[in-house]
């Protein structure tokens, strides 16, 4: 995230402060007692310090460029989806037919939307998500193999979609993974349990059979 500081309006801040201390070191230091100058440097060490908060204060208070989107998935196929990122950001994993119950912080993305953004999706897929029922007993060597050869048959993808219009906010960043390896991205504040939810079309996509090539 980028804070915008003002470097002319430090600058204002810090010159009563720097004027202080060249008077004092011209004019006053060797004239007073060691008590006058200690109670000297408590005072200027105090206004120091004040100058650094409000200058803090002005900077922290500057409008940022970006803005933090958390992000969550919704995963619409028979398929697991073991992990997944946007824009390098991670998401949750998501079990077959499953999402939307947890959210992973954060997704950045500028504060003021424009046509061409874009998010870079990319995930892992695990086609049989069901296949452990089967397996031996965890924890043995049988197990393990068993584990390694269905790792062997993930699948890793990656694709590029565009960013919808957002306003002044973003609740989150949600992501739909449908049938055939397509995806969608969502910046809308609302859940699928909204009645004005916009992307209730994509829950009643149906799998295909067999998905035509690319």
């Amino acid at each position: 995230m980028s804070v915008l500081i003002d470097s002319d309006a430090g600058a204002r801040l810090f010159a009563p402060a720097t004027l202080i201390t060249i008077f004092w070191r011209r004019h006053l230091h060797t004239k007073y007692s060691p008590r006058f100058v200690d109670c000297w440097n408590s005072h200027r060490a105090r206004a120091l310090v004040l100058l650094m908060g409000l200058f803090t204060l002005s900077a922290c208070q500057a409008e940022t460029k970006m803005l933090s989107a958390p992000i969550t998935g919704y995963n619409h196929t028979s398929a697991a989806i073991n992990r997944f990122t946007v824009n390098g950001a991670g998401g949750p994993n998501l079990g077959p037919h499953l999402g939307g119950g947890a959210e992973v912080c954060c997704s950045v993305l500028p504060r003021v939307w424009n046509p061409d953004l874009k998010a870079i999706v990319e995930w892992e897929k695990d086609p049989n998500a069901g296949a452990s029922v089967n397996w031996p007993p965890l924890g043995t060597d049988a197990y393990r193999e068993e584990y390694r050869k269905h790792a062997a048959m993930y699948t890793r993808h990656r694709a590029v979609v565009a960013i919808p219009q957002y306003g002044e906010k973003v609740c989150a960043l949600q992501v739909h993974f449908l049938p055939c390896d397509a995806v969608k991205v969502s910046t809308t504040c609302l859940t699928p349990s909204n009645p004005n939810y916009p992307d209730k079309a994509y829950f009643q996509v149906k799998e295909a059979a067999a998905c035509s090539s690319r």
